[in-house]
């Protein structure tokens, strides 16, 4: 493995233990330049991972909770008359920073929601018919918890869409579990930066150049079409999925220290990257009940060219 993204790794796993993998598949979102939704029950450490990763890297965080009476001000900032000289002036909103960690997210209002779709897209905050441009690198890490519906509002499918990654932590194994009894793992571990956002900057560079052959981006856009074709959906993955898993494959080939994409990277990140993009149809509801056990299927029947 790149020996910064090693050290970077081993970080996060001080706060967070045995979910390497998922680790893994967050830096990956990280140095595509693209977005995270992460979900799943209560207590697995959503949180916690989205926390690790800001602090482990030497930008400006904020942390603001997705509540129904949350304002879109709140997120991207507003202008107001300055008392003292008079004059209208910005007051940034929690969005201008590097990391933006909005937890459980699907607890605002609509409203809220909308805010985040230009900061995510586009990079930049509209406010009063003047345009700011977010801090680079920006990523939004958002949580929420699929299990309860009591107050909460559901992402619509565009916002959906401009995740690159919906990814899951799921429960500890029993050794892992032990080992987390036996730990300091209950109380917050503070952790100091082992990455400078210049280094970020030259790991993104970096997976930008890495090669990926045809035969490689023809298997992409046969699994992307899958998506759209097969009986089991009723809207497959968008050309903006096409882009995010070449590029999330490409991220993890750098990941696991080759300047080259193959068929496996692909394999590996292309539930996380497109199955929440996927509308069932009722055939893929009562077969397979959610996205991700459609999109497994889907990739094991598309062909894998070989290498």
């Amino acid at each position: 493995m790149n020996e910064k993204i090693e050290r970077l790794v081993q970080n996060i796993e001080r706060s967070i233990i045995g979910k390497r993998e998922v680790i893994m598949k967050l830096i990956a979102a990280l140095l595509s330049g693209g977005h995270v939704l992460i979900e799943d029950v209560p207590g697995v450490g959503k949180t916690r991972l989205v926390t690790a990763l800001s602090e482990s890297v030497s930008g400006s965080c904020s942390r603001i909770q997705f509540t129904p009476d949350l304002m879109p001000s709140d997120i991207t900032g507003f202008t107001m008359i300055n008392p003292r000289t008079g004059e209208s002036e910005f007051r940034p909103g929690a969005a201008m920073c590097n990391f933006l960690l909005a937890d459980e997210i699907n607890r605002a209002s609509p409203k809220a929601q909308s805010a985040l779709l230009e900061i995510m897209e586009e990079l930049q905050i509209s406010a009063d018919g003047a345009t700011y441009k977010l801090p680079v690198p920006f990523m939004a890490l958002a949580t929420q918890n699929p299990v309860e519906t009591y107050g909460t509002y559901h992402l619509p499918e565009a916002q959906m869409d401009r995740f690159m990654m919906r990814l899951s932590i799921g429960y500890p194994d029993k050794s892992e579990e032990i080992q987390l009894l036996g730990g300091n793992f209950g109380k917050a571990v503070k952790l100091d930066p082992v990455m400078t956002l210049d280094d970020i900057a030259e790991l993104r560079a970096q997976a930008a150049d890495i090669r990926i052959n045809e035969s490689v981006k023809r298997y992409i856009v046969d699994i992307v079409t899958a998506t759209r074709e097969s009986e089991y959906t009723l809207l497959g993955a968008s050309p903006r999925g096409s882009l995010a898993l070449c590029t999330a494959a490409k991220s993890l080939a750098l990941i696991k220290g080759r300047d080259f994409a193959v068929p496996e990277d692909v394999r590996d990140i292309a539930c996380d990257v497109l199955s929440h993009r996927l509308m069932l149809s009722p055939k893929g509801k009562s077969t397979f009940g959610i996205q991700i056990a459609a999109m497994r299927y889907i990739l094991e029947n598309t062909p894998v060219p070989a290498e």
